[in-house]
């Protein structure tokens, strides 16, 4: 393989019914980086159907071009034409960093990419670097996250890797960025199109992401029950906050796991996070270490948690939560 032939950094801009996905934006704002480190463009790849004019808004984000493949069989995801589709316009353009979000679309896609280009893949990264040699460093957790690990691929190009959404910051908008925007023609071979989809149902949540949140309120495994997640549904409906919870309560089946913050869940980087009842094992910091500001309430005062946190409450939750909540709507009330 000629290493050499290979250029740029491209990104994945997933979208879902013709909206980017907040991932897409992350990791252009990490291809940013990576490309000026290399000396070279950003690309971001655009598939889906009547998704051209979203080009602009990836061209602000920090793109140098976007390819766009608009084709009916792109209307929704399904894993075959998206495979065929992205795998055609790597090949075309090779690139030398292909970077997609660690979303269900994303860990769908990227091992089908790395089967078919014959290259490795990096999954759940947490840092991308450009070493001296201009490898991509790729580090994520190892070993159920006692450490990390540092990944390098020498001899295949393209380097590829998944990050979760929230795990990069996104850059701010630049509009007035000027950038190419060029349509591709895939040429599909429609008798591998061996699923279908005949219908989409849409659960309707009301609840926000957590990873969109300005304020998380997460329960520990020392919350316990259904009532003591109720107190701290009751402190984030006072602060117009969200709730999130750590594995065990996941697995004990309190809450879903769209709802889990961790390694093994959605990493968060809210403006206050309240871990209640949350030991701190570093399975879970993994998911919320650089949320702004950290508050930490555990009766256990040598818990981990109260090492990254920047305040830290030693007391039992069940008393202290409805103190707090009590206490911020009195604030509130006293506002009005």
């Amino acid at each position: 393989m000629n290493k050499e032939q290979y250029k740029g950094v491209m990104v994945f801009a997933e979208q879902r019914e013709g909206v980017i996905q907040n991932v897409a934006y992350e990791l252009i704002g990490k291809a940013r980086e990576l490309a000026e480190a290399l000396g070279e463009k950003v690309t971001a790849l655009l598939c889906g159907y009547n998704v051209a004019d979203q080009a602009k808004g990836l061209i602000a984000a920090g793109a140098d071009t976007v390819l766009v493949v608009d084709d009916k069989h792109l209307e929704h995801y399904v894993t075959e034409p998206y495979a065929q589709a992205v795998t055609h316009v790597i090949n075309s353009k090779m690139p030398e960093i292909v970077l997609l979000g660690a979303t269900t679309i994303g860990r769908d896609l990227g091992p089908r990419l790395s089967a078919r280009l014959l290259t490795g893949l990096t999954a759940d990264c947490t840092s991308l670097e450009i070493g001296d040699d201009r490898n991509l460093l790729m580090t994520r957790p190892a070993f159920g996250g006692n450490l990390m690990a540092t990944i390098i691929s020498k001899n295949h190009r393209p380097q590829m890797s998944t990050v979760r959404p929230g795990v990069m910051r996104r850059k701010a908008m630049e509009y007035d960025r000027t950038g190419e925007v060029e349509k591709i023609s895939v040429p599909f071979d429609t008798s591998k199109f061996r699923v279908r989809l005949l219908k989409r149902e849409k659960e309707e949540k009301n609840m926000i992401d957590i990873t969109e949140a300005h304020f998380i309120v997460c329960g520990g495994r020392g919350v316990g029950t259904h009532d003591g997640f109720s107190k701290l549904s009751e402190l984030a409906k006072t602060i117009n906050g969200e709730i999130a919870s750590s594995r065990a309560m996941v697995d004990a089946g309190l809450v879903g796991h769209e709802r889990q913050v961790g390694q093994t869940g959605k990493t968060v980087r809210p403006d206050v996070y309240m871990a209640i009842g949350v030991s701190g094992a570093i399975q879970h910091l993994a998911g919320m270490e650089e949320s702004e500001y950290i508050i930490a309430i555990n009766k256990d005062k040598y818990a981990p948690i109260f090492q990254v946190a920047d305040l830290g409450v030693v007391g039992d939750l069940h008393k202290v939560v409805p103190i707090l909540t009590a206490k911020i709507k009195s604030a509130q009330q006293e506002k009005k």
